[in-house]
């Protein structure tokens, strides 16, 4: 993440350095601006809480302020076609969440250890905000990292430094905590697997703190643990600290995976794992000053390779002209190491709102676009895109966020699929029913039964294709919406931009949470004058079987308008019709069918 503290060190190291990383052949600008959209693709903002980057604007508001300043950035994301949100919500062993083991954050309440004023924990607020705006939420937490400073004596009695002293570092001006220590890996266990086993997170994420960056002339005092806890016998410290890294990120998906199998865990380092100029033939043609394997004892490369992790996220906040660590050469190399898992990429973004002479290819509002052109370039091998942080896709520098929505994020897309964790899709949806009144066309439908995994449907991909058009699930252009209605409810969307006379015909596919992608049932709609009534089948002719009505539950959430009938109307009360239309078709097996398998 942004080292805010030390940023400025970090790329003095880098431009100390005075020799540029060979050129690399890189795809022409035709080539990059004749990819077609993906339909799937990753695309996220980090929003940080230590010192108020991002959220809350500043200690101690109010639970209506800080609601409302969240909506806001969620609501930026959500226009500039974000599907995921990236929450910090243990900055530094603290806790944007109710906790027995860790004190609230000062950094929400203004005092750690003291809870909101409304006594409410804002965690599911935060999770279903972003769940409403079709986005997946991932619980940030920073594992080893316990203060910024080093004062302790304003730290809360719940603090574990309170009770466990021992269990600390002092290095750099803070507290950190010691990740030699059985006892530290099991504190830090247990305090992400209390989130995973209690809220509705989609994913846990760390960022590139591990061992703390080098701070020159500063020692890391950690011999103690070398001899007392080296089961192995590893001569080498550096050696041995990797190895307590490895332990804890092994150890902690293989509990998250019992504890929630469809939970993610995701981590986000520093950009090059190791430059290939100081003798390692895998690693990246660049001259960075803080490679995350020598540096932070972080072996990346590794967890990918061991599927330790499910996704990774570099940090190449650097643009593609800058010599050091040029942004092209580190996706390629990227996505030739990322072993089948998810590779992400994270973008500096924020380096758009500095006045930074280090990297000035920032100042260019193209260099974004640029970026993600490149990672679309890579073959399916860089499938997304995460932005630090929260206040650049906000505050949109050189109107970069304008651009992206009118361009490359012009188009929805599905998060994508990890077949590793689940590749089960769930089971079609039941009672589409698509009602036209003039300009109007209400689609209606239910999930259907849950999949032989347990799993139903998330969420849902509404098609739509004009009469003579040929039917592709591949390309984004047809999604109308991305429909997440409140679980147990039915859902509901208005198409207010269908032409009246013209034919179409409406495919809708069940998603689960983990973005398995059902086969799809079909509805059609003549275009004929005067109300029309059609029901949905499978593509080919068979209806699909109904179910049998949703239980209604009490108090049910304020309906989002894009889903509902005209003037909030319910389906039993909605305008009659006076004539009813049934399209049926002859069986054949068409695109769908052959694309999600199975008869039609």
């Amino acid at each position: 993440m942004l080292r805010f503290l030390a940023a400025g060190r970090f790329f003095l190291l880098l431009t100390l350095l005075s020799w540029a990383a060979p050129a690399q052949a890189q795809p022409t600008a035709d080539t990059l601006l004749a990819i077609p959209p993906p339909k799937r693709e990753l695309r996220g903002m980090w929003v940080a809480t230590v010192e108020n980057i991002d959220w809350p604007n500043q200690r101690g508001e109010s639970p209506d302020q800080y609601r409302r300043e969240y909506r806001r950035l969620l609501d930026a994301g959500q226009r500039a076609g974000l599907n995921a949100v990236f929450v910090q919500i243990r900055p530094a062993s603290d806790a944007f969440y109710k906790s027995d083991l860790e004190p609230w954050s000062k950094w929400l309440t203004g005092t750690q250890g003291k809870a909101p004023a409304d006594g409410q924990d804002p965690l599911p607020f935060l999770i279903i905000e972003a769940h409403r705006r079709g986005m997946e939420f991932h619980a940030w937490f920073n594992p080893y990292r316990a203060t910024m400073d080093s004062v302790t004596r304003r730290l809360a009695p719940t603090h574990p430094f309170r009770q466990h002293p021992e269990w600390f570092l002092r290095y750099g001006g803070q507290l950190l905590y010691n990740p030699g220590l059985p006892e530290v890996r099991a504190h830090i266990t247990r305090v992400i697997l209390d989130v995973v086993r209690r809220y509705d997170i989609d994913a846990v994420h760390f960022d590139d703190y591990f061992y703390p960056y080098p701070d020159p002339g500063k020692v890391i005092h950690d011999e103690a643990a070398f001899r007392d806890y080296n089961p192995d016998g590893l001569t080498k410290l550096a050696d041995w600290r990797r190895q307590n890294v490895n332990i804890l990120i092994r150890d902690l998906h293989d509990s998250i995976q019992v504890a929630k199998r469809w939970v993610k865990f995701g981590i986000s380092p520093f950009g090059v794992w190791m430059n290939k100029s100081k003798d390692f033939p895998q690693g990246s043609d660049t001259r960075a000053g803080q490679p995350s394997y020598a540096n932070l004892y972080a072996d990346t490369r590794l967890w990918l390779e061991k599927g330790w992790i499910d996704y990774i996220v570099p940090q190449l906040y650097w643009s593609t002209n800058f010599r050091l660590c040029p942004y092209p050469v580190l996706v390629n190399w990227w996505a030739q190491n990322h072993f089948e898992r998810h590779l992400y990429i994270g973008h500096g973004t924020y380096r758009m709102l500095e006045s930074t002479r280090s990297d000035t290819t920032w100042r260019n509002p193209r260099e974004l676009l640029r970026q993600i052109r490149l990672n679309r370039a890579t073959d399916g091998e860089a499938v997304g895109s995460v932005f630090f942080s929260a206040k650049s896709v906000l505050r949109n520098p050189l109107h970069t966020t304008d651009s992206l929505t009118q361009t490359l994020f012009r188009y929805p897309a599905l998060v994508p699929a990890m077949p590793w964790k689940d590749d089960l899709p769930p089971l079609p949806v039941a009672n589409l029913t698509l009602r036209r009144l003039g300009s109007e066309v209400t689609l209606s439908w239910q999930s259907g039964p849950p999949a032989a995994d347990g799993d139903a449907a998330t969420y849902y991909v509404l098609y739509r294709f004009d009469a003579n058009e040929r039917s592709t699930p591949h390309d984004p252009s047809h999604i109308l919406a991305l429909p997440r209605p409140a679980p147990g409810f039915p859902a509901t969307y208005v198409d207010t931009t269908a032409v009246p006379g013209q034919a179409y015909a409406y495919y809708v596919t069940a998603v689960d949470r983990l973005h398995n992608e059902g086969r799809p049932v079909r509805v059609i709609s003549t275009g004929q004058a005067g109300p029309e009534l059609a029901l949905g089948q499978a593509p080919g002719g068979t209806r699909p079987a109904t179910t049998p009505p949703v239980a209604t539950q009490p108090a049910p959430p304020k309906p989002d308008p894009r889903f509902t009938l005209p003037s909030g109307e319910s389906p039993d009360k909605a305008a009659p019709l006076l004539k009813v239309k049934v399209k049926e078709k002859p069986k054949k097996r068409g695109f769908f069918g052959r694309l999600f398998g199975g008869r039609d």
